[in-house]
């Protein structure tokens, strides 16, 4: 294993393949809500930006803006989600490598049972949902604390550029994977040091990371 090297998952849109499900829920919440609509609010941090897009919108009798999201979420969530062809097997060659977190914007009960249910929980150090905190910036400064290690010992891998954008305020590297919610050209803009097109991409994509840092 490199020595105090963590890679750090998004999950929805990496390991999850979780966008129906979580564009349905936005559209529960307010059926004015288009699907891009929806994924420009992860060019941001979700909490936020789901939240400013519902405050800017009028009530329709079919909006539910005060309902909470994760009721809504879950159930679906675990009635159809399964993981990316092949994920499993990359994560499993990461960790033999690497000490494995994930940090999520969906809370961190049902990322258990998904990981559990797929036999993929061993693999992973840490679950950090959003229950945790709602901040990916704030979760990466936990992992930082309890650790020991700095941005510089870590690398993350998501789908989208909002997580991009939260761990550049840490000075933090990035892979981006183009299978989930933004498309390459979106994920461009978060200038991350790569984008990979599979998860086979991927270990070899964390071993260049590490050795050019």
């Amino acid at each position: 294993m490199t020595r105090g090297k963590i890679v750090l998952l998004d999950f929805d849109g990496v390991i999850a393949d979780s966008h129906k499900p979580a564009y349905e829920a936005a559209r529960y919440m307010c059926p004015l809500v288009s699907e891009d609509d929806h994924r420009r609010m992860f060019e941001g941090n979700i909490n936020e930006t789901h939240g400013a897009w519902l405050a800017s919108k009028p009530h329709v009798p079919e909006c539910h803006h005060d309902a909470d999201y994760f009721e809504i979420y879950t159930p679906l969530f675990l009635k159809s989600v399964t993981p990316f062809p092949g994920i499993a097997a990359v994560i499993e060659q990461l960790v033999s490598e690497h000490r494995l977190i994930i940090i999520s914007s969906t809370i961190t009960s049902p990322i258990n049972g998904f990981l559990k249910r797929f036999n993929m929980q061993e693999y992973f150090t840490e679950v950090m949902g959003n229950d945790v905190h709602a901040s990916k910036v704030e979760k990466m400064r936990m992992v930082f604390e309890k650790y020991g290690i700095t941005a510089a010992d870590c690398v993350f891998i998501t789908d989208t550029l909002g997580d991009m954008r939260e761990a550049a305020e840490h000075g933090m590297g990035t892979i981006g994977c183009s299978w989930g919610f933004h498309t390459h050209e979106t994920l461009e803009k978060g200038i991350p040091f790569r984008i990979v097109d599979t998860p086979g991409q991927l270990p070899d994509a964390v071993a260049d990371y590490f050795a050019s840092s």
